[in-house]
């Protein structure tokens, strides 16, 4: 998997709707409070005022790589340090660690989810949500058009995020580890307007990958054919208005 190149101002097209599970995940946090609070892949920030308000004696924080993420992310005013959030280890135990859409592109969640139970402080809770959606349209055709493509050479080797575990896979992992563990599904329908508006929302994303690697005149032919199968998978309204159902998946876990 290639790291994709952020572009802050395409996430934040749609930064309303990408902001509604981070709110679900903040509200169902349990913590009491902590003194130390990291939001671990902050890209544009949009969580930290929200953790910060949850958490009004922490000192909260984000985890980025980005350098546009991480420059949009410090005009909320609060410390964003840049590191790779595969690498990245804190200096001292963690009361509340939060990732919000950033863990499913890291590979190896077997080994990746124990490391990060063991930055908690006792009694430290893990809050994670992450898109379950590579079987979907969205992700699936990405892959597709990819390989099938006049490009298919130049994106050999270039994927999205790799597939999550499922929930099952995930509470072996994690339950015999912790002391409370709460996993759930959520599907939103994001209602999305304006020219090839499923287009937007993942070039925002998961599409970001794809046409990093390609040239200006292949790209526009990679979005072209992109769009051809996402006006099939997703068919406007009568309105012109799209609905995208988006699965997401939640995890919490305390010491």
């Amino acid at each position: 998997m290639q790291n994709p190149q952020w572009d802050a101002e395409q996430y934040l097209c749609f930064g309303h709707e990408r902001l509604r599970p981070v709110q679900d995940l903040i509200t169902r946090i349990a913590h009491p409070g902590g003194q130390s609070v990291v939001d671990l892949g902050c890209g544009t920030g949009n969580a930290l005022p929200l953790l910060a308000a949850r958490f009004p004696g922490a000192t909260v924080s984000g985890v980025d790589e980005s350098p546009d993420m991480q420059a949009q992310a410090r005009q909320e005013g609060i410390r964003v340090e840049r590191d790779d959030i595969a690498t990245w280890a804190p200096r001292e135990p963690v009361d509340v660690l939060f990732s919000n859409a950033a863990l499913h592109w890291l590979p190896d969640h077997a080994a990746l989810f124990p490391r990060l139970l063991g930055f908690l402080a006792p009694g430290g809770t893990l809050a994670v949500q992450m898109p379950a959606m590579h079987d979907a349209p969205l992700r699936a055709e990405q892959d597709r058009i990819a390989r099938e493509g006049p490009w298919r050479d130049r994106l050999s080797g270039i994927t999205s995020a790799p597939p999550i575990l499922t929930a099952d896979e995930y509470y072996a992992l994690l339950a015999p580890r912790v002391r409370v563990i709460d996993l759930w599904y959520t599907e939103y329908i994001h209602v999305l307007r304006g020219e090839d508006a499923v287009v937007q929302w993942a070039s925002g994303s998961s599409l970001r990958p794809y046409l990093a690697a390609l040239d200006a005149e292949a790209r526009a032919g990679f979005r072209a054919a992109y769009g051809d199968a996402m006006r099939e998978a997703y068919p406007p309204l009568a309105d012109g208005t799209v609905l995208l159902p988006f699965r997401r998946f939640f995890i919490l876990a305390s010491l």
